[in-house]
């Protein structure tokens, strides 16, 4: 059965990759004054939006999901073109992006009873979402059918895990999403927390007085995840993600693969890809975000 996969805008892909691998992207939308909201990427550029929270520290910008008509114009010329669809959504712990979707779905149906649509909650977000499509992509180009396609995406979705830094943690308390990181709200000014995002939530992992440490924090819970894997990299799909500095994404990413090497995992700055967080997460970390994201490769 022939299929295409859909994801949402959270998975933070350069439009260039998702073209080149027939992925199609439902934006959400974002807004700096509440009341007009752009398509990200498409309406609002990633880096005009970054550019304005740098101008504008003390404005916080707002994100809004996918919207159901959103989705059922993405699936329906898929489906007249009598393709199944794979769905890949944010957790829903962050976003109502994957009912919506489940309600195109319901409404899609009723024109095309016969096709074949599975919605799946990534339970992740940002460059982690976008190295799972990219799995799921892989396992396409590979000639995987549809039914061990959607297993193998389920049975490896829980190996997920981002480990990140943000500027301050001003951006995670205006959005609300400070939950168990509630602890570090009113500690010392300056404080870099250290975050671990896993099965769909974040969780605190620690803190730093500088950017410095903190990005060396970052490199430690990497690292002491694949201890615990016991993995090799080749096992594992890796990427960074960062906000508005690019420089310093390079600088990270750089010194992780010599510290990868350094401790016996072979790593290629080519199998180390950096890409930018979007607007839909960073109205959250603010414009400073910087970290991985990891996962198990899909059996192809």
């Amino acid at each position: 059965m022939e299929y295409k996969i859909v994801t949402d805008g959270s998975c933070d892909l350069p439009p260039e990759l998702c073209r080149e691998k027939d992925i199609t992207v439902v934006p959400f939308y974002v807004s700096f004054d509440g009341e007009k909201y752009e398509k990200e990427i498409v309406e609002m550029p990633i880096r005009k939006f970054y550019d304005k929270m740098v101008a504008e520290p003390t404005t916080f910008p707002k994100s809004s999901m996918p919207s159901v008509q959103d989705y059922v114009d993405a699936f329906t010329p898929i489906l007249q073109d009598n393709k199944a669809i794979i769905c890949i959504c944010i957790t829903t712990k962050f976003s109502g992006s994957m009912q919506s979707a489940l309600n195109a779905k319901e409404i899609v149906l009723e024109s095309f009873p016969d096709a074949r649509i599975t919605v799946i909650d990534a339970t992740i977000n940002t460059v982690l979402q976008g190295l799972y499509v990219l799995e799921a992509a892989k396992m396409h180009e590979a000639g995987v059918d549809y039914d061990r396609a959607v297993s193998e995406l389920e049975a490896i979705k829980s190996t997920g895990r981002i480990f990140f830094t943000v500027g301050n943690i001003d951006y995670l308390k205006h959005g609300g999403r400070i939950g168990k990181l509630a602890g570090l709200a009113g500690s010392v000014l300056g404080i870099r927390p250290l975050i671990t995002l896993k099965e769909g939530e974040i969780f605190p992992s620690g803190i730093a007085r500088s950017r410095r440490k903190s990005l060396d924090k970052v490199y430690e819970l990497l690292l002491e995840y694949l201890k615990e894997l016991n993995a090799d990299c080749a096992d594992y799909s890796l990427a960074v993600g960062f906000g508005y500095d690019k420089d310093e994404a390079v600088e990270f990413r750089d010194g992780a693969v010599e510290l990868l090497n350094s401790k016996g995992y072979s790593i290629t700055k080519e199998e180390l890809p950096i890409y930018q967080i979007g607007a839909t997460i960073s109205v959250h970390t603010g414009p400073y975000p910087l970290g991985f994201g990891i996962i198990k490769k899909a059996r192809l």
